[in-house]
């Protein structure tokens, strides 16, 4: 029964451990999957890679990067896309369709600097800084009051 414990005790200590372990590393850019790379040259072209990191914590990891024209881009551990930000307009090809749609009939003066991909729905912030929800298809869910 000690034992039992004890080995119990240590499992979780060492799961703590890895758990809350965060390393940062800058990566070379010719050492990033190909999936972010393609995605870049295809939305960004005019924007080269100026620094990529390699976020692991725990078991999970992401990919900071930031572009040449202030573009902070992250993508997950599957090599997709969760998080864009910029100081000017996105790309409209980075953004869903629904969602150009809403905006631009809803909001025609203003454009999208920010985009996050959550759990369950879809984020986009304008350049006045109003916040918009969506849900994963598109459909507008509310404007977020923080």
């Amino acid at each position: 029964m000690k034992n039992l414990i004890r080995t119990t005790l240590v499992m979780l200590t060492l799961l703590a451990t890895m758990s809350s372990c965060e390393k940062e590393e800058l990566i070379p850019t010719i050492d990033l999957p190909v999936e972010i790379t393609e995605y870049i040259s295809t939305h960004f072209p005019n924007n080269p890679i100026v620094q990529s990191v390699l976020d692991q914590e725990g078991l999970t990891k992401t990919y900071e990067i930031l572009l040449e024209g202030n573009f902070r881009l992250e993508f997950n551990n599957k090599y997709e896309i969760t998080d864009i930000e910029g100081v000017t307009q996105l790309p409209n090809s980075v953004i869903p369709q629904p969602i150009l749609d809403y905006v631009a009939q809803n909001y025609p003066d203003n454009f999208i600097i920010g985009w996050e991909l959550e759990r369950t729905h879809q984020q986009v912030e304008l350049n006045n800084n109003i916040e918009l929800e969506f849900e994963m298809d598109g459909t507008f869910i509310r404007i977020d009051i923080d």
